[in-house]
């Protein structure tokens, strides 16, 4: 275990007093159950949910002195003999986003548990990117013998599970999790049991929503005392209507399951009015919050399509019900190589992107551009999906529309044709290959570069 330990996080940890722990020593500790907690001090949610896991943290491990001030946190066994064995199996690691030393000391200083150093920059990063981090604060549970990834959206486990009751909240099949009635908008009620053998879309939206939102991006999901119509969740209702009834028009077993996080049960019942589709019971709180856990969400609207045994075809779901609004390519299996367009260009924030810009407006050149890509976007996709992971890197190609010459502004790239690149935006970092030809042996050799943290970085 120390082995993954140590890869992930590094040789050293710090306590809030600013000591310095070995991660070898949670190998020895015993932990099981490894929470990442990303945030940072200037955020207000952040500081709101510190207080919250530091009452959290202290329950599952027996520690009435855990708590904000605690000051000293866990060093290497600190506790043992008073902790019960199955809670004592439990850390938290901070991953901070603080660009100021004295305001990441002055928040971890606060944390009973354990954060990775201030000068760790790189490693944070990695992190953020490794487990597709876009808002903060984010909690998710990983096991810490295996690297996987046990839970997404941990904040929900602290309000759903605040006495550990289910501890270690590991992922149960979406057959169980669904289990129970489910309704039509005209009251007709249906089991669950009904989607046997149909593709599910679990669909997370919203009519009046408690958010932030920015022009082009999913609503980011929080407690907020600002409520407004979800101005995304809207559009995507409206397609994604069409793409229903062309899907079961053509004969396909299809069922759509919506999920909402509206804000009131009138909010719900106006909204699912225009849905043709079935709906989790808005009264029914606690199998909408497995869900939402389930898939880890964090931000509406998001459609998830499973396939007929429950398992997760593709999370981009409303990616795919823009770009495809006849259906031709359900269920929607990912491609390799995605054309960047309007619609996916958010995915450019999710962690580094390959993009090859080919500046031209013919499908031809544009294809000849993903089949050069895709034999190592696929080499890729698949050595990390046999280890359960996510591929360090989503692939692009981009042609010229307006779309394509606002990035190359933003990102202040070179004005050639073809130009190879791989954008980090969450680094702010990019890395170009300014060659006459491009060919395949020259994207492997580029990504393989990249993923060895052999490329030197320039900013954007």
């Amino acid at each position: 275990m120390s082995g993954f330990l140590e890869e992930l996080l590094g040789e050293k940890l710090v306590t809030g007093g600013g000591e310095e722990v070995d991660v070898h020593s949670l190998a020895a500790r015993g932990i099981s159950l490894l929470g990442l907690y990303f945030g940072c001090s200037l955020s207000a949610p952040c500081a709101q949910l510190s207080v919250s896991l530091a009452a959290f943290y202290g329950r599952l491990r027996g520690d009435a002195a855990a708590g904000p001030g605690a000051g000293a946190g866990p060093g290497p066994g600190a506790g043992a003999a008073a902790e019960p064995e199955s809670r004592r199996r439990l850390e938290i690691v901070f991953v901070s986003s603080d660009q100021d030393q004295r305001q990441w000391q002055d928040f971890v200083r606060d944390m009973p548990w354990l954060a990775l150093p201030y000068k760790e920059k790189h490693r944070k990063l990695k992190l953020w990117n490794k487990y597709r981090i876009s808002n903060i604060p984010s909690l998710i549970f990983l096991d810490a013998t295996t690297g996987k990834v046990v839970c997404r959206n941990g904040l929900l486990v602290i309000r759903d599970d605040p006495e550990g009751l289910e501890f270690p909240w590991g992922p149960k099949p979406f057959r169980e999790v669904i289990a129970g009635p489910l309704l039509r908008n005209n009251g007709q009620s249906l089991e669950s049991s009904s989607l046997e053998g149909s593709h599910v879309g679990v669909y997370f939206s919203a009519h009046w929503v408690a958010g932030n939102w920015e022009e082009g991006t999913n609503v980011r999901l929080q407690d907020a005392t600002h409520v407004f119509q979800c101005p995304p969740c809207r559009s995507l209702t409206r397609v994604l209507v069409e793409s229903y009834r062309k899907i079961k028009e053509a004969g396909q077993k299809f069922e759509i399951i919506f999920v909402s996080a509206d804000r009131s049960e009138d909010s719900f019942k106006q909204y699912f009015s225009e849905m043709p589709w079935l709906a989790v019971p808005y009264t029914d709180e606690a199998r909408r919050s497995r869900l939402n856990r389930l898939y880890g969400i964090q931000g509406i609207p998001t459609l998830i399509v499973l396939d007929p045994q429950g398992e997760v075809i593709t999370r981009q779901g409303r990616v795919e019900v823009l770009n495809d609004e006849d259906c031709r390519g359900f269920p929607w299996h990912p491609k390799p190589v995605l054309e960047l367009s309007d619609s996916n260009a958010v995915q450019l924030n999710e962690g580094p992107c390959l993009v090859l810009f080919v500046d031209s407006e013919d499908d031809g050149e544009s294809e000849a551009a993903k089949q050069l890509i895709q034999p190592i976007a696929e080499k890729i996709i698949a050595k990390y999906k046999a280890k359960e992971e996510e591929a360090p890197l989503l692939f692009f190609v981009a042609g010229e529309d307006d779309m394509t010459d606002s990035l190359r502004d933003y990102t202040n790239l070179p004005e050639a044709a073809p130009l190879l690149t791989i954008l980090d935006m969450s680094a702010r970092a990019k890395y170009v290959m300014d060659v006459e030809e491009i060919t395949p042996a020259i994207v492997e050799a580029f990504v393989n570069d990249f993923l060895a943290e052999k490329l030197k970085p320039e900013p954007i």
